[in-house]
């Protein structure tokens, strides 16, 4: 399998290119602010044709490019329903700051836009991937699971779980209690399974389980005086 990732813009939002080997079909994953030159020169050095974006969640950081990408490759985006308000009105989902650094848009959703579900499976580009609903940063949060034909378990967590930190929770549609449960839903995972977040390294759950502070006790994640603020990278 052929994962490629890169950050791209102010926020420095991950990427990422999927797919079951080089000269084929892909799956692009948050395609954010600037990505569309380092998208191509991917796409151009690994031969591949983009043929869906899935989105982790709403905000712009990581939807910034979804509209030229999709239309330009007449390919769908993917979307959990209760983000969807933010392609085409993103200022909604911001924090003051990021709403005064994009200051006034004008955006328009996708051509074609899809709806996630929890628990759907999705089979692109020869791969299935496995939608979790993981609101808390978002109400329309999700991470995407896979398993390689070698066995090894992927998940594109999105800005829900970072390495050794985890998505911010006072933003509009955030909730610290919803990000509480989410959070323990990925606990349930292996702890082998790799971790592709939003923003940041790549990790595992294992590592997770015994160093991310939120995941260990060290922060009560049911005090609402904890809501985390991310890692000064997402909006």
């Amino acid at each position: 399998m052929l994962v490629v990732g890169f950050p791209t813009g102010a926020f420095q939002a991950n990427c990422f290119l999927i797919a079951p080997e080089p000269g084929g079909p892909c799956v692009v994953v948050d395609p954010g602010q600037d990505a569309e030159e380092a998208l191509l020169a991917a796409l151009a050095e690994h031969r591949l044709a983009p043929v869906a974006v899935v989105l982790t969640h709403g905000h712009l950081d990581h939807t910034f490019s979804v509209t030229p990408v999709c239309d330009g490759n007449d390919v769908p985006a993917w979307i959990h329903p209760d983000d969807r308000y933010m392609l085409s009105d993103p200022l909604r989902g911001m924090s003051d700051e990021a709403a005064r650094f994009f200051g006034p848009l004008t955006v328009r959703e996708p051509a074609e836009v899809r709806e996630l579900a929890d628990g759907a499976e999705l089979d692109l580009a020869g791969l299935r991937l496995t939608v979790r609903h993981t609101p808390g940063h978002t109400e329309g949060s999700v991470s995407f699971g896979h398993t390689t034909d070698e066995g090894g378990k992927l998940l594109f967590s999105g800005d829900t779980l970072f390495a050794g930190s985890i998505g911010r929770t006072d933003l509009p549609g955030g909730s610290m209690a919803r990000m509480t449960e989410s959070l323990r839903g990925l606990l349930e995972l292996d702890d082998d399974t790799v971790v592709l977040p939003g923003h940041g390294p790549t990790t595992t759950i294992g590592q997770e389980r015994v160093g991310n502070p939120f995941l260990t006790g060290m922060v009560d994640l049911t005090d609402p005086s904890s809501a985390h603020r991310g890692r000064g990278k997402g909006i």
